[in-house]
């Protein structure tokens, strides 16, 4: 179950709150943009969707909010085949979920099976490890006759 925006946001607040920080606006606003948009932003296009909205939001406060809110774990980075840093929301309530990315044409899919979290966590403890994150990143071309964004 993904977290609404209000909750996200209130989590933010919260966490703002305990490092005497506050939700300006400008924050606000670069967090709802994030929160409702569907897959893996970049710096540069999150800065362009706020824009739309609000003219005077700089390129600056965009990235330092996405470093602020990483530093909170309330967004995953991801770096997939251009080597651009990558953001989706990261919440409690979002399932765990593993990355197929289209060599191609740089389309990320997500995916989740059950079978691969196991073998990973069997993996682990046959190392001898007690797994506590992980992030799963396979990349692949599409076969005859599919189709990918830019096929």
């Amino acid at each position: 179950m993904t977290q609404t925006f209000e909750q996200w946001c209130g989590d933010l607040e919260a966490r703002l709150s305990r490092n005497q920080q506050r939700l300006t606006p400008q924050r606000r606003l670069i967090a709802r943009v994030l929160h409702g948009h569907d897959g893996h932003v970049n710096v540069d296009d999150l800065h362009q969707l706020v824009r739309r909205k609000d003219k005077s939001v700089g390129y600056a406060t965009v990235y330092r909010m996405l470093k602020l809110l990483e530093d909170y774990e309330l967004v995953q980075t991801n770096t997939f085949v251009d080597g651009t840093a990558r953001y989706e929301i990261a919440s409690k309530h979002h399932s765990h979920h593993d990355h197929l990315v289209c060599k191609e044409c740089g389309t990320v899919v997500e995916f989740e099976n059950e079978e691969i979290e196991r073998l990973q966590e069997l993996v682990a403890a046959q190392l001898g490890f007690d797994l506590v994150d992980h992030k799963m990143v396979l990349y692949g071309r599409p076969k005859l006759g599919t189709c990918c964004a830019k096929h």
